[in-house]
C-alpha cells in the first residue's frame, strides 16, 4: 500500500515524505525506548510487590519518582508490613510516601509496627507510629523498651556526685546508688518527660524518704523501706515511662553531720559569748574612764576650794575678825593634829609585830 501511495505521489514530493516517515518511525522507537526503561527501571520493584500481594502499581512507582521519593524503601516497607500481617487501613503506599516526604523514617515505622505485633501486649497503630517518630522519638527502640524494660542509674554515670547524699533525723548521713527499672509508656511517649525527669524525681523521694527515717540503722537494715516510698509517690506521671522497680544497689553511711552542725551552732554560741563578754568590758572600761574623770573633776573642785582659803584668811585679817596669835594657835592645831595622825599610824602599824 506504501508502494501504491509513493507511486500515486508527485517525484517532488517524495523526499518529504519519506522524512516525516523517518521522524515518525524515531518517534515511536524512542517511546519503546522509554517504556522498555521504565519497565526495566521498575520491574523487579512491581514482580515483588505482585508476587508478596502489596499492591504498589507501576502508576505509583512513576509517581514517586517524579515526587522524589526512594522508590526502593518504600516498597520494601510496603512488603515488610505485608508480610508481617499488617493490615491497617491507613497504612497504604500513599501514607508511606506522606511519611517519608514529611521527612520520617518509614523502615524503622514499619519495624516497630512488626516488633509490636509480633510482642501481643503492646497496642500501637500506624499513626501512632507516625507521630512518635515524627517528634523525634526512636520509635522501634521505644517498643522495644516497652516489651524489654530498661534501666536507669540513679545517680546517672558520670554526675557530678557518685551517690545521692542524704540526711537521717539521726544526723548520720547515707549516700545511696539506686537503679530504676522503667517501660516506655507509648501513649505519653509524646509530649511525656524523658529519662532526666525520671532521675531527678527518683533522687528526689530516695532524699525525703531517708529524711523522714527517724534512725539511720533502720535504714541500713530495711533499704525497701525507702523503694517502697518511693514507688508510693507515682513519680512516672506525665512520662514517657512506667517505673517497674526502684532497687537500691548500694548504701553506705557517710559524716555525722548532726555531730558538725551541733558543734559549728556551738562555735557560732561562743563567738556570740565572747562578743556579748567584750561588749560588756567595753562598757565596763567606759564607765571606770567615765569615773576617774569625775574624781579628777572633783580634785579639781578641791584645789579649787583650798585657793579660796588663803583669800578668805587674807580677807580675814584685813577686816580684824582673825588676828595673828589666833593664826598661830590654829597652826598649832594643825601641827598637833599631823603629829597625832602620825603617831596613830605607826601604832597601828605596829601592833600586828607586837601580837606575833
Amino acid at each position: 500500500m506504501t508502494t501504491l501511495l509513493l507511486d500515486t505521489l508527485p517525484v517532488a514530493a517524495l523526499p518529504k515524505v519519506t522524512t516525516a516517515l523517518l521522524i515518525g518511525a524515531l518517534v515511536i522507537f524512542a517511546i519503546i525506548v522509554v517504556v522498555l526503561f521504565v519497565f526495566t527501571s521498575y520491574f523487579g520493584l512491581w514482580i515483588q510487590s505482585v508476587l508478596t500481594g502489596s499492591k504498589v502499581t507501576f502508576g505509583n512507582l512513576i509517581g514517586m519518582t517524579f515526587r522524589k521519593v526512594n522508590t526502593r524503601a518504600i516498597v520494601r516497607s510496603k512488603i515488610m508490613a505485608t508480610q508481617a500481617g499488617l493490615d491497617e487501613p491507613d497504612l497504604t503506599v500513599e501514607a508511606l510516601e506522606a511519611h517519608y516526604l514529611a521527612g520520617g523514617n518509614v523502615q524503622q515505622v514499619i519495624r516497630a509496627l512488626i516488633a509490636a505485633k509480633k510482642a501481643k501486649t503492646i497496642s500501637l497503630t500506624f499513626r501512632e507510629a507516625t507521630a512518635i517518630d515524627l517528634a523525634g522519638r526512636d520509635v522501634l527502640e521505644s517498643v522495644q523498651t516497652s516489651v524489654y524494660p530498661k534501666v536507669i542509674d540513679c545517680p546517672p554515670r558520670g554526675a557530678a556526685k557518685p551517690s545521692l547524699d542524704a540526711v537521717a533525723k539521726d544526723g548520720i548521713q547515707l549516700k545511696v546508688k539506686a537503679r530504676v527499672t522503667v517501660r516506655a509508656n507509648l501513649q505519653q511517649l509524646i509530649g511525656g518527660a524523658t529519662e532526666e525527669t525520671i532521675i531527678a524525681r527518683v533522687g528526689e523521694g530516695i532524699v525525703s524518704a531517708i529524711g523522714s527515717a527517724a534512725d539511720h540503722k533502720a535504714v541500713l537494715e530495711n533499704p525497701d523501706v525507702i523503694s517502697k516510698a518511693v514507688l508510693a509517690k507515682k513519680l512516672d506521671s506525665q512520662t514517657a515511662f512506667e517505673i517497674v522497680s526502684i532497687d537500691i544497689a548500694d548504701i553506705d553511711v557517710g559524716a555525722n553531720v548532726g555531730a558538725r552542725l551541733q558543734a559549728d551552732q556551738a562555735e557560732a554560741d561562743t563567738a556570740v559569748a565572747r562578743a556579748n563578754a567584750e561588749g560588756k568590758r567595753a562598757a565596763a572600761v567606759a564607765e571606770e574612764q567615765e569615773m576617774q574623770a569625775l574624781i579628777a573633776k572633783s580634785q579639781a573642785e578641791v584645789v579649787e576650794a583650798q585657793a579660796d582659803v588663803p583669800r578668805a584668811m587674807a580677807s580675814a585679817f584685813r577686816s580684824g575678825k582673825l588676828m595673828v596669835m589666833d593664826y598661830y594657835r590654829l597652826q598649832n592645831v594643825n601641827a598637833d593634829t599631823e603629829m597625832r595622825r602620825a603617831l596613830a599610824g605607826y601604832s597601828q602599824e605596829s601592833d600586828p609585830t607586837e601580837e606575833n
